[in-house]
């Protein structure tokens, strides 16, 4: 993670940090948070890790006045929230890394509609749990009566927050009506049914506003702020599966001697065991069951190596099947682990051995000898070859 600074729409230095991933990024995206949070609060920190984790580039920054950003958040409105945004776009891109993915949490995701017809390498747009009408979001505000100068206080997340005049004025006549018929990118609209700062039908009027391509999905139980764990680590999963379909992802090329690729293996959770592998533009999560202490997202470790075992037994099935010309209409193994005791002469007393056992089923008009070929051709499988015979592992402290 790097700490970074740019110049926001009038001058003053915005704090950002830049999550980034070891080599290449696949590419780039940028956080707008929520109104008055930050961009250290919780969701935009565990969204913009996940989506590292997966090969993003993510930056996220303080707006004006905010945070650890300079200025005055009472002398800001909508509007200069959203020429921030144009000015964090154009600092990426000053940097190599044009995001191509704009990402924007309530009164955020409003502000990235807004700025994405000026961020011209943005292919695709993603809003959490934004109003439709940017000014929804001061409706639940309990603020003092306004001061000589306008100002009002108002206490949020238990801090004393000043708003200016001029914001409430801005963000009473902004609407999205245009921006969404205009966007021009693809769209996917997050919300939770519960949320009781911005309700549903906000999604409702965002998605009919919009244009395809456009996608809605649910955020379920999740609360306005996304504070839960598995809720932020839901969104990230889905936000980088839908936008590989609309970003120019960027493999890097394997490195000599890894003709396959380097698989990376990220933890997600320090207080869990939950994982992201990623490898070019593969990614799926491993993790443990509920009893050995996990959250059960994804499979173990051990499940995973009985995955490789089942899927090459099948491909390497299908291969010969193929080359032979016979009737195969499917292939499915079924593959279990345990582990038992050792019942060769040479084992130890009392070691135990790693059992994979697979139960093979094809489809087709087969004959016995076909089938009875085909099982034969299974143990050919190099996964099934490779776990037979030792394999050798070297470890360097990277």
């Amino acid at each position: 993670m790097e700490k970074i600074n740019f110049t926001g729409h009038d001058g003053h230095r915005l704090a950002a940090r830049l999550d980034r991933p070891e080599g290449a990024p696949r590419a780039a995206a940028l956080f707008a948070h929520c109104f008055t949070c930050g961009k250290d609060i919780h969701a935009a920190r565990r969204i913009s890790r996940r989506l590292t984790a997966l090969g993003f580039a993510v930056l996220r920054f303080d707006f004006t006045g905010l945070g650890h950003s300079e200025g005055e958040f009472e002398n800001t409105t909508f509007t200069t929230n959203v020429a921030d945004l144009v000015a964090a776009a154009g600092h990426m891109t000053g940097m190599g890394l044009a995001p191509g993915l704009l990402i924007g949490h309530s009164l955020g995701g409003a502000a990235v509609l807004k700025a994405a017809r000026e961020i011209e390498s943005a292919r695709a747009v993603v809003t959490l749990g934004a109003p439709f009408d940017p000014e929804h979001v001061t409706r639940h505000l309990s603020a003092t009566d306004p001061g000589p100068d306008g100002v009002r206080e108002v206490l949020l997340g238990g801090r004393p927050v000043r708003i200016g005049a001029d914001f409430l004025t801005d963000v009473a006549r902004e609407s999205l009506v245009d921006a969404l018929a205009r966007l021009n990118r693809a769209l996917l609209v997050m919300h939770a049914p519960r949320d009781e700062v911005v309700g549903i039908g906000n999604a409702t009027e965002i998605f009919t506003h919009a244009k395809h391509p456009k996608s809605f999905v649910t955020l379920d139980s999740a609360d306005h702020l996304i504070s839960r764990p598995e809720d932020a680590d839901y969104a990230a999963g889905v936000i980088a599966a839908w936008a590989a379909r609309y970003l120019d992802l960027h493999d890097p090329a394997p490195p000599p001697g890894a003709p396959e690729g380097v698989v990376r293996v990220t933890e997600a959770d320090p207080a869990g065991f939950q994982q992201d592998v990623t490898s070019g533009r593969h990614h799926l999560t491993a993790d443990e069951p509920d009893s050995y202490g996990g959250t059960d997202r994804g499979l173990s470790p051990y499940g995973l190596l009985a995955a490789a075992l089942g899927a090459c037994t099948s491909m390497t099935i299908r291969m010969y099947a193929r080359r032979k010309g016979w009737p195969l209409d499917g292939v499915q193994v079924d593959v279990t682990h345990d582990k038992v005791h050792a019942q060769d002469a040479e084992a130890r007393s009392g070691q135990k051995v790693d059992l994979f056992r697979r139960a093979i089923r094809l489809a087709g008009d087969l004959d016995k000898d076909q089938r009875d070929r085909l099982i034969e051709i299974a143990d050919r499988c190099p996964v099934h070859q490779t776990l037979e015979r030792a394999a050798r592992i070297e470890t360097d402290l990277a």
